[in-house]
């Protein structure tokens, strides 16, 4: 079952979301979308852990817009209020995951792994985290302040988030004490998604089958 929902932010509004159900009790799980919005890609994602037994709860950042021009998608995420979306609205979708599910992790693509980064520095109640090829500027996230189990897909062909930037993440969290289990592609940035035409089937199969076992051993 999987329908557009209101649940509450920590400050008492409310944000839209997707969710997908898989039953009271199960594993909780919060997807985060790309720069694009809270398209049916994103959507399918959340279906397709519904399916696996996961709640999955993607929350709207952008209150109902969507695109495929990647000028706009850029305008929109630059304009986002990036501690809001991870203190207010991932936090508000995680408190409500919680609410059914036994645990609750993070994962996100692209925008939203760089906000499954900062989830996981930032937002309490949360118990793994994922994030695809993202990671968040260092004022809203020190990688070194995580503490729960995280797990990373990253692109080797990436201009936004580059290899670089993939092994200061890593430096960083292992500096702290939080050793990550990263794992880099011979792919380019959004390999994972399907409607992209850098879409690269292997390594999204491979990420995935890579993903369930670290999900199931910490949800």
């Amino acid at each position: 079952m999987a329908s557009m929902i209101d649940f509450k932010r920590p400050d008492g509004s409310t944000c839209r979301g997707y969710l997908a159900e898989a039953g009271k009790d199960k594993p909780g799980i919060v997807v985060i979308q790309e720069w694009w919005g809270l398209n049916d890609q994103i959507k399918g994602v959340a279906d397709r852990f519904a399916s696996a037994g996961y709640n999955a709860l993607a929350p709207d950042l952008y209150k109902g817009r969507v695109t495929q021009k990647p000028d706009e998608a850029n305008h929109m995420m630059s304009g986002l209020d990036f501690v809001g979306a991870s203190d207010q609205d991932i936090a508000g979708a995680a408190k409500h995951l919680a609410g059914m599910s036994r645990k609750v992790g993070v994962m996100g693509f692209c925008l939203g792994g760089a906000l499954t980064v900062a989830a996981a520095a930032r937002v309490s109640g949360i118990a793994c985290a994922v994030p695809f090829y993202g990671v968040p500027p260092g004022q809203l996230a020190d990688p070194a302040k995580i503490r729960i189990p995280v797990q990373g897909h990253f692109a080797n062909t990436d201009d936004w988030c580059t290899p670089q930037v993939v092994n200061d993440f890593e430096k960083a969290m292992t500096a702290g004490g939080n050793k990550p289990e990263i794992y880099r592609y011979d792919a380019a940035h959004a390999f994972a998604n399907e409607k992209s035409p850098a879409y690269d089937a292997p390594s999204a199969k491979q990420a995935w089958e890579r993903m369930m076992p670290f999900l199931a051993k910490h949800l």
